[in-house]
């Protein structure tokens, strides 16, 4: 009786080995497959139990949350040849644990990441190197754009490795040291040069404004000048016209008149003194209207 109490329990234990061994767990933060001789029979995408053939099947787990990558120092040389110092991290994750699996092989996530790095060396150099890319722009805010392209390029090549390519993001980004004070020297002309078109811009626009303004000037003058000219004509011409109206109306009042005018001609500031003789012309209408008193 005690032998076949040994047995039984022996047996109940080996029962419980196996089932221990047929089963295992896969959590939120994992996948896994089921391996029998190095071909998949189980793809386990969420958490929660799973079975195997104990000594037969293995489970191999991949990580399901975002994992990191950090590059080495990239040197670059955009579009301006002035050498840049890059280096970036990406933010990944297996999106297919069966292509990971197949292009992978058993080097996993540590394969994952060197073949990764290889892409985005490549890409690195080839979205900074392109036409039109200028170190200006890396090192500017435009380089959210250039990161993104790295990320569209890299993801291309990663898809082939069961791989999403989350982000991009260029870290440190400077001057080797034996370009530092040539690109420093270069940036301060350019800066010179662009200060030097300003002003001359600045110059070139006053010579308009000021163009302008004198043109405008000398127009209004002129009108100014011809409404003048035309309000004088007018009045001289009224002038004449009353005058002749006077003259018509006291022909004597017309020549004494005439006489004073050309006193007041020949009598100037700067000939102020006047020598005629008793009989001159210019006494005539004096010595008529005056007439001198008899002796």
């Amino acid at each position: 009786m005690s032998m076949k109490i040994r047995l039984t329990v022996i047996f109940a234990v080996v029962i419980a080995v196996i089932g221990l061994m047929s089963i295992f767990i896969v959590d939120e933060r994992e996948k896994a497959l089921v391996l029998r001789f190095g071909q998949i029979k189980q793809i386990k995408t969420e958490p929660g139990l799973g079975f195997k053939f104990p000594w037969l099947d293995q489970v191999v787990r991949f990580e399901d949350r975002i994992l990191q990558l950090e590059t080495p120092l990239i040197e670059v040389t955009p579009a301006d040849d002035r050498r840049l110092e890059v280096d970036a991290f990406v933010l990944y994750r297996i999106a297919d644990i069966v292509q990971f699996r197949q292009a992978m092989g058993a080097g996993g996530e540590r394969e994952a990441s060197i073949q990764l790095n290889d892409i985005l060396d490549g890409q690195i150099r080839a979205v900074l190197g392109a036409d039109g890319v200028t170190s200006n722009a890396i090192l500017s805010p435009e380089r959210a754009a250039l990161m993104e392209s790295i990320r569209e390029a890299a993801q291309v090549r990663a898809t082939d490795l069961g791989l999403v390519v989350v982000d991009v993001r260029l870290r440190q980004t400077n001057l080797p040291e034996q370009n530092f004070d040539a690109t420093l020297q270069r940036m301060i002309a350019e800066r010179e040069r662009e200060a030097t078109d300003e002003r001359a811009r600045g110059r070139e626009a006053a010579q308009r404004v000021t163009a302008l303004a004198d043109r405008t000037y000398e127009e209004i003058l002129s009108e100014a000048r011809k409404d003048g000219l035309i309000i004088e004509g007018e009045a001289d011409a009224q002038r004449t016209k009353i005058l002749a109206e006077a003259f018509g109306a006291d022909p004597e009042f017309f020549d004494f008149y005439r006489s004073l005018r050309a006193y007041e001609t020949s009598i100037r500031a700067e000939n102020s003194t006047l020598v005629i003789p008793p009989d001159h012309e210019f006494l005539n209408y004096l010595q008529s209207s005056f007439p001198r008193s008899s002796e």
